[in-house]
């Protein structure tokens, strides 16, 4: 930047400030801030931000959803959201989990939203509530019910007179549970703002005119309501007035186009912390570096005043909810892990994700300068190619964003009278204007190692019972039969994943050659059987959704044969117009023609013996011929039956099922979500291998563990397993940023160990220049620079403690052991 250019920047700057003096618009006036002495409660909006109570305010906001936790995990997971600069907690509201049956409501355990809400206001949080009531989400049919898949003359999510009337009769429900327990922030409650639909914009031009009149009704079904606050739609930039349009999606920051509106604010609704993971491909995580970078890019470049991490806190797809092949874990690699910890690492290898505790210095330097960002004039500058500046400026309050876009070099930008080195890919925010706060790419935070401890292994034969699903030739319970092939949902109505396809083929020996069953099928996996013999499998994949084929050599008796077809389906987003299930069937000997069986008599039995029988429940246990572990064990359609102990202390549980291949569990009769481990990634691992058990879901003594095996596994490899932090790391740099969190004025390494851990070994230590990552257990790290008193000072400093903190300053290691060099600090530490 030339020295021209660099005046031409603090020119512009004093020049906002003067304009803002000659305007005389002070920013401590009670007309600009808001008349505090009154006793208001109102919610509204203006070009800048949300108001609150008159005064604008700078939000940040995370997504938790209820049914993916338990009551018991919600306190402790809004008070470490809370602990991490979070203002608020977002939710949606799942109209299948509240409504499974037409008419008949559901608001019990994980499903309690009012409970839900008044802990997160009881911790002194809001709620931005987001009705849908389709919501997406990875969530079963988006979270609209089956039934409305019955509905008379329905088509969804348009201008269509049947799903208008239920789609306003859940809202209105809502609405008036929300107000009968004043829960809106007008009432005295935390709902701040509230969403109608989701993302519509994705699908509109589908209804034709029957979409953007479809949006133009929902918006003013929603004012209509009179909540006493704001009502948003994301990814909707026709949002007609007074619905405010937001912004979905991983760099917000580049790609929203702006409020469709000068006087509505700049609302981030869902920046993704990762991509969430699906059966058969390798989990993808966001660094913190990236995230933080996102969102200072997001403020700085539009004006934002309200983001939201989506997720902060994923939680598990319990039960049959997940959708189409999305794993039982969502979004693992939030802030807050799947079992609500503070996320330091993922368990993907030596992958450390300090993304908590660098999210949280951030909204500490963001809000540390929300009255210039809220009510200041903005001015943005040019350094270079890759490097622009953002001014925020009020009469007494400054500050800057200084943006290095190179993801390769270190930038050198003066501006006013200081110089400041941009880190590659990185903001610098400077308070005033003038001093630097934090920067999005350098992480001074604790990263960690979660590890999965084995406490029990579940390897005693003579403790495993298994029960074999009979595979029918008639089906037990004959409630649909004809020639033809029905459609799965309609058949199964959504009570399990399974459907039966019962036909008989007589076979008259006539010439040689192999015979082969084709089968096409709409579905995620297909099992066959012939005369009860397993003949193969076929599934399909998140990105190939059309029909999968079945093709296997088939060998058939004269006479009589049996024909049994499993069709296995879970639930995608869209459903009232799709047909799932078994196509077409044929048989054909090579060189003739084929025997098409589409529309030959065909019976139906839906679900499994073991789901109708209930046989993973302790009651419904009794109920089944339960044989002692054989050979048999590593077929498919094998439920497997045995008991743990509850592992001592409070750590979380889960259950390591790598040696299985796919299919669901229960630990006493509560089903922790569907399995599918056999399904490698393009890496060769399972897309996930851990399963949650939540603590509420134990008991004292023995714990009944019910599987449900449909491809064939090992149930002798199961292990038992407490996840915890094992190794914590850090590496600061002697010209690092100072914590604005921290007590200390200098950069300092500070090292925490989970809670009931203190640190009782230190792997490694060095003041001077170590490698640069020093992570991996063994590795040589040290540098050519480095102080011999290193290890004695930082273990004299942490040993038996659960936290301590070094400062990174030559005096503390007897002195620079290398003038003219510039030294950190790096600490791998063992908590135990």
């Amino acid at each position: 930047m030339t020295g021209g250019a660099t005046v031409a920047v603090v020119m512009m700057v004093l020049a906002a400030l003067a304009a803002l003096a000659s305007a005389g618009r002070a920013w401590g006036t009670e007309e600009a801030r808001g008349n505090k002495t009154a006793a208001r409660r109102e919610v509204t909006y203006d070009g800048r931000a949300l108001i609150l109570d008159g005064s604008r305010r700078m939000l940040f906001s995370g997504d938790m959803h209820y049914p993916r936790s338990t009551p018991e995990m919600w306190p402790g997971l809004i008070a470490k959201a809370k602990k991490g600069g979070l203002d608020v907690i977002q939710t949606y509201v799942f109209w299948n989990a509240h409504e499974p049956v037409q008419g008949q409501y559901n608001f019990d355990g994980r499903y309690d939203l009012v409970k839900f809400i008044r802990e997160i206001h009881a911790q002194g949080l809001y709620v931005s509530l987001r009705v849908g009531p389709f919501v997406e989400s990875e969530w079963k049919y988006g979270g609209l019910p089956f039934w409305l898949r019955g509905i008379p003359n329905i088509t969804f999510r348009c201008d269509n007179e049947p799903f208008k009337r239920h789609m306003q009769n859940f809202v209105t429900k809502i609405v008036n549970l929300m107000r009968d327990e004043h829960l809106f922030y007008p009432q005295g409650g935390p709902i701040i703002i509230s969403q109608i639909e989701n993302e519509y914009k994705l699908v509109e031009a589908a209804f034709h005119s029957k979409g953007p009149s479809y949006v133009h009704w929902a918006a003013a079904m929603a004012i209509n309501l009179q909540t006493g606050v704001p009502w948003m739609m994301c990814k909707q930039d026709d949002a007609p007035d007074p619905i405010i349009n937001t912004c979905n999606g991983l760099i917000c920051g580049e790609t929203f186009l702006g409020p469709n509106s000068p006087n509505k604010p700049a609302l981030w609704t869902e920046n993704w912390t990762s991509r969430y993971p699906v059966y058969g491909q390798d989990q993808r995580y966001r660094s913190a570096a990236d995230l933080a970078f996102a969102v200072a890019l997001f403020i700085a470049r539009k004006k934002g005043s309200f983001v939201n991490y989506y997720m902060y806190h994923g939680g598990t797809n319990f039960g049959r909810f997940a959708s189409s092949y999305v794993t039982t874990s969502y979004y693992d690699g939030a802030p807050l892990d799947e079992y609500g910890k503070i996320n330091m690492a993922t368990d993907m290898g030596l992958i450390w994700q300090p993304t908590w505790a660098h999210l949280r210095e951030l909204h500490a330097a963001v809000k540390q300068s929300a009255e210039p960002l809220l009510w200041g004039t903005y001015s943005n500058h040019s350094f270079g190619q890759q490097q622009e500046g953002h001014v925020f400026a009020t009469e007494s309050e400054c500050v800057a964003f200084l943006i290095n876009f190179d993801k390769h070099k270190i930038s050198t930008i003066k501006f006013g009278e200081e110089v400041f080195q941009l880190a590659p890919k990185s903001i610098s925010i400077l308070s005033q204007c003038r001093e630097l706060v934090f920067e999005t790419g350098k992480i001074n935070v604790q990263h960690g190692l979660r590890t999965a401890q084995v406490v029990q292994s579940l390897n005693h034969v003579d403790r495993w019972k298994i029960f074999k699903e009979p595979i029918p030739t008639v089906p037990s319970k004959i409630s649909h039969g004809g020639n033809q092939l029905y459609e799965h949902l309609s058949t199964t109505k959504d009570e399990t994943d399974y459907l039966w396809y019962l036909t008989t083929y007589n076979y008259r020996r006539n010439g040689n050659g192999q015979l082969v069953l084709h089968v096409e099928a709409h579905a995620h996996i297909l099992h066959a059987f012939i005369n009860n013999d397993y003949v193969g499998l076929v599934h399909g994949s998140h990105d190939q959704r059309g029909n999968i084929v079945l093709k296997e050599p088939i060998s058939l008796r004269e006479g009589r044969n049996f024909i049994s077809l499993l069709c296995v389906m879970d639930s995608g987003a869209y459903m009232e117009r799709r047909v799932f299930g078994v196509r077409k069937v044929s048989i054909k000997r090579r060189q003739q023609r084929p025997h098409f069986m589409d529309n030959e008599m065909w019976k139906h039995q839906v679900g499994l013996s073991g789901e109708i029988n209930k046989i993973y429940t302790p009651e419904g246990s009794t109920r089944a011929e339960w044989t002692a572990l054989d050979r048999s064990m590593h077929l498919p359609l094998i439920w497997y039956k045995t008991t743990f102990d509850t592992p001592w202390g409070n750590d979380p549980v889960t259950l390591n099922l790598s040696s299985m291949g796919k299919g669901e569990v229960w630990i006493n009769g509560e089903s922790i979500g569907r399995y599918w481990v056999s399904f490698k990634t393009p890496s060769g691992q399972p897309s996930q291998s851990l399963y949650h058990i939540p603590q509420y879901f134990l008991k004292t003594g023995d714990n009944l563990l019910v599987l449900m095996e449909e491809i064939g596994g090992d149930p002798l490899q199961i292990t038992v397993n407490t996840m915890s932090i094992a190794r914590v790391y850090g590496n600061v740099s002697e010209f690092s940023t100072p914590s604005l969190l921290s007590r200390e004025n200098h950069p300092s390494v500070h090292l925490r160990c989970q809670k009931g851990k203190r640190i009782t070994d230190i792997e490694f230590a060095s003041y001077g220049n170590p490698v640069e990552d020093c992570r991996e257990s063994g590795q040589s790290c040290h540098g050519s620079c480095h102080a011999e008193m290193s290890e004695f000072i930082v273990k004299n400093a942490c040993l038996g403690r659960r936290k301590c903190v070094v400062p990174v300053r030559a005096a503390k290691f007897g002195g620079d052991p290398c003038p003219g060099i510039a030294k950190s600090l790096s600490v791998v530490a063992i908590c135990g």
